[in-house]
């Protein structure tokens, strides 16, 4: 996908999530930008007067023209290099000599454009203060919910065979009152992950304002400590729900402590708890975890008062956004390019889109009913889904005007133009199609005395079919010969009438030699 399209992809997201009041650096990390790049969104849909809803449904070229239009090429400086002060500390601690000075014109030697000596003491200083510190975080009521998945996995056994299939835990906590939600699904793939979501929105009754999930690579396509970019259909949900998806760093599990100590208390308290049952399904399963997920967010704290089911009945129930009217419908996006015969393969099926798209690519949206096709922002088909594998799927309209023309021409319709044309041009189009080993054989055929009638007119093509069923000449050059000697023009040959028999006493016939060969015998 090219950077164009992801930027105003990017756009329409940034200024949803300002609309919903997301401060810059959390809209930045939530789009997997820059926050200056936040900023410069925001002052020209300020400058352009835009705003969302607004621009919701416009297509990408429309969105373009109405934000930049006027805007100059950018001027970009290259990025300084990063010093791995990791490295640099380990230096300054093995060896007493080394100093910070002496660090920096080595470094300085093998990047030359890299920061001056003051920049590099003000770098490192910051990383050091903030190495191995450790920050409380406090959540707002009804602010953020963290995902994960357990480590462990819990064993499903099959009654036919007796082999032992895995089940995932997927666990969502709330910030501010710690209460947990847990479901077991088959496996660990996007559908599955987005489907435990909308299963936790359901039972928290509301939506939080920010998901915090891993790095995880399904939901995460490129983990990244800064600009990490999210699964489109991870941002759709998103967008369903009015909320934001805030990836924790790669490699910081302290972003999200809090799942990772609901994850472990799951494990203790669910998964130690059913280490000795034997479960065969799927529904089974999540009765008992529903079970002891009641008993786990009504067990007391130890440290304080109350318990996780009385925080959340205080907190974060009352601060939840409600439930949209309809829960989101799974719907997978695919980028795909165009095949020469206008038809984008998905699952072995293949869909027709506008030949003018030829050879470019469009974004996917399929859900288990529909299949949408999108180019640069704009949805130009839909069709219904089909699992057939191998077959096509195709609107009239998408094909070229010559090929609708040619499909035009089915049997019935070249029967029925021939029957108006003339008696013998009739008898002619049906025993072309007789003479063949099979109809649509002779299809070409019949299309080409349809274009000689057009060409000749329908009076000597009546006269040329005539004599090429006289000559029994059942072809299209037969009669495109006629037509170009003029041949239609001279009368049609006469019959000869059958040679008259000659009767003669000498002569003894047929009867006679058969009885004599009876006498014989």
């Amino acid at each position: 996908m090219s950077q164009e399209r992801l930027s105003m992809r990017h756009i329409k997201e940034v200024l949803r999530l300002h609309s919903l009041g997301r401060k810059q650096r959390e809209i930045a990390r939530s789009c997997s930008i820059s926050q200056s790049t936040v900023h410069e969104y925001l002052k020209a849909a300020q400058a352009a007067g835009k705003s969302w809803p607004e621009v919701s449904d416009w297509d990408d070229v429309q969105l373009e023209r109405a934000l930049f239009s006027q805007r100059p090429a950018p001027i970009r400086r290259p990025p300084h290099s990063t010093p791995d002060f990791a490295i640099i500390h380990h230096e300054l601690q093995s060896h007493k000599h080394v100093t910070l000075q002496l660090v920096w014109e080595e470094y300085r030697q093998l990047h030359p454009d890299s920061h001056g000596y003051s920049r590099f003491c003000d770098l490192y200083r910051s990383w050091l203060q903030k190495r191995d510190l450790v920050l409380r975080q406090q959540h707002r009521a009804g602010e953020k919910m963290f995902v994960d998945h357990a480590g462990d996995t819990i064993p499903l056994t099959n009654r036919a065979t007796g082999e032992i299939i895995p089940a995932y835990l997927f666990v969502a906590v709330l910030g501010a009152s710690s209460y947990t939600y847990a479901d077991a699904t088959q496996f660990r793939d996007l559908p599955n992950w987005i489907g435990s979501h909308v299963r936790a929105f359901e039972h928290f009754s509301g939506v939080p304002e920010i998901v915090v999930p891993d790095n995880w690579k399904t939901a995460v396509t490129r983990a990244c400590r800064y600009e990490p970019d999210l699964n489109r259909t991870y941002c759709e949900m998103a967008q369903h729900y009015h909320l934001a998806i805030i990836p924790a760093r790669a490699g910081k599990p302290k972003d999200k402590a809090k799942v990772e100590n609901g994850v472990l208390v799951a494990e203790r308290w669910i998964l130690a708890a059913l280490r000795h049952q034997t479960f065969f399904d799927l529904l089974s399963l999540n009765q008992a975890i529903a079970e002891l997920l009641a008993r786990l967010n009504h067990r007391p704290f130890k440290k304080r008062e109350g318990c996780r089911w009385d925080l959340f009945c205080q907190l974060d129930r009352p601060a939840l956004q409600p439930l949209p009217a309809q829960p989101y419908c799974f719907g997978e996006w695919k980028t795909l390019r165009v095949n020469i015969d206008y038809h984008v393969e998905l699952d072995h099926h293949y869909y027709s889109v506008p030949y003018q798209l030829v050879g470019q690519e469009v974004d996917v949206h399929c859900t288990a009913t529909i299949v949408e096709i999108f180019h640069r922002g704009r949805r130009v088909t839909s069709h219904v889904r089909s699992n057939v594998p191998h077959h096509a799927t195709t609107q009239d309209q998408h094909r070229p005007k010559s090929h609708q023309a040619h499909l035009e021409w089915t049997p019935s319709r070249i029967i029925a133009w021939a029957a108006t044309a003339g008696p013998a041009v009739g008898q002619l189009v049906e025993a072309i199609l007789a003479s063949k080993p099979h109809p649509e054989a002779g299809y070409r055929s019949c299309l080409g005395l349809i274009r000689l009638g057009r060409a000749y007119g329908p009076e000597r093509l009546e006269k040329s079919a005539a004599r090429a069923l006289a000559l029994q000449a059942y072809s299209y050059t037969s009669v495109k010969s006629i037509l170009e000697r003029g041949l239609d023009r001279q009368p049609l040959p006469e019959e000869v009438p059958p040679a008259c028999l000659i009767e003669h006493s000498n002569l003894r016939g047929a009867s006679y030699f058969e009885d004599n060969h009876k006498r014989l015998q």
